[in-house]
């Protein structure tokens, strides 16, 4: 049974779907509704869920995380994701994602190198992560350092943006399964 557990915190809504101690599904944003649709939208099909009546100690571990992370906080996200219902190369995108860490952000170009896809499938993983901002979409942008696009609304990835911001001045490379990921300072975003 997939519990679904969802907070108000501050001014945003968070809720994630949980079996065990495994995260199947991540959301957040300002409306309660759009945010557990997010949530269903997510799970795979055909599963038996519910929404929980009180939280556990883990959903409590989670939707402080998804909280700190959209502040901008260094969060450690050492949670398992439940990805079997998930495409072989999304799992392989989702998980060079994860490594991206706060301050840094990468390419869809990059990322789909690493991945060995094109761009526009790493942007389609994107659009549809189910582990938002706990797998950080938001860290992605378009190869000319423009902010492209996000599910939460391109307002929301700048406010995250800014807080990450961490004032890298340089480039990095991340070696992720033999595969090296170029990540660059988030200040490389707003940069004339």
């Amino acid at each position: 049974m997939i519990y679904i557990y969802h907070q108000k915190i501050d001014r945003l809504w968070y809720a994630a779907a949980m079996e065990d101690d495994k995260v199947c599904a991540t959301s957040f944003g300002s409306d309660e509704q759009r945010v557990l649709k997010g949530v269903l939208e997510s799970l795979p099909y055909n599963v038996s869920f519910q929404l929980a009546d009180k939280r556990s100690q883990f959903s409590e571990k989670v939707l402080n995380a998804m909280k700190l992370m959209v502040a901008g906080e260094s969060v450690s996200v050492d949670f398992k994701f439940e990805m079997a219902h998930l495409s072989k190369y999304s799992q392989r995108v989702l998980g060079f994602l994860a490594k991206v860490p706060v301050g840094y952000v990468t390419t869809y170009g990059d990322l789909a190198e690493v991945s060995d896809l094109a761009p526009r499938v790493v942007g389609r993983v994107m659009a549809s992560n189910p582990f938002a901002p706990l797998i950080p979409c938001h860290r992605v942008v378009r190869s000319d350092f423009s902010i492209g696009g996000y599910g939460g609304g391109v307002d929301m990835k700048w406010a995250i943006l800014q807080r990450e911001d961490k004032g890298y001045k340089e480039s990095a490379k991340i070696k992720v399964n033999g595969a090296v990921l170029l990540v660059f300072p988030v200040g490389f975003v707003w940069k004339d």
